[in-house]
């Protein structure tokens, strides 16, 4: 059975990734569902996460660069409890598995930087199941095709996606979806 968020990413894999309130605003006229927020405190997420979701938008929290919250598993309550976000992002696996606990959708974000962060997304990936991948850079189509060959957690190409060809080029080699903050690549 498909999930909300896979269906959402069929019918649009481009997320829009948002790090300030003009970004919020203009990604309320794309066509993309899935809203990542890369900014915000603890005095303002709930208003952002609620302005996406007036929008009838799916909201993404990146609990890492929330200013205020701690990376420690109350600050996945905190958004559980305080917004209505659909779920977060982080690079903890500890922070994953607290979320999943609260039945809020997972993305774990990888930095792929050498060997040694493939071996942690097949590990990770194992051992905190998180709903999806996001791996940064998104532009390493060779890395992207490895990396569905080692899990089968549908994976997100973030990071330096700029135009159409990087877009196509990550989606062609099994990712999911996209996600920028470029604003030109949520009008393609």
């Amino acid at each position: 059975m498909k999930t909300e968020i896979q269906e959402l990413l069929e019918d649009c894999p481009i997320i829009t990734a948002i790090k300030d309130d003009k970004g919020l605003e203009r990604c309320l006229e794309s066509d993309s569902k899935i809203v990542f927020i890369l900014f915000g405190d603890v005095c303002s997420i709930a208003k952002i996460v609620q302005r996406i979701k007036d929008s009838g938008r799916m909201a993404m929290v990146h609990l890492d660069l929330v200013t205020g919250l701690s990376n420690k598993e109350i600050s996945v309550d905190y958004i559980k409890e305080y917004t209505m976000a659909d779920g977060i992002i982080t690079t903890k696996p500890a922070l994953v598995k607290r979320a999943k606990e609260l039945k809020l959708f997972t993305v774990l974000r990888f930095f792929v930087i050498d060997s040694m962060a493939l071996q942690n997304i097949e590990k990770l990936g194992k051992q905190v199941k998180p709903d999806l991948i996001e791996i940064l850079p998104g532009v390493m189509p060779k890395v992207i095709q490895k990396i569905c060959g080692i899990t089968r957690i549908p994976i997100i190409a973030g990071g330096l996606i700029q135009d159409k060809e990087d877009v196509m080029n990550a989606l062609s080699a099994g990712a999911v979806s996209i996600s920028s903050t470029d604003e030109s690549v949520w009008f393609l």
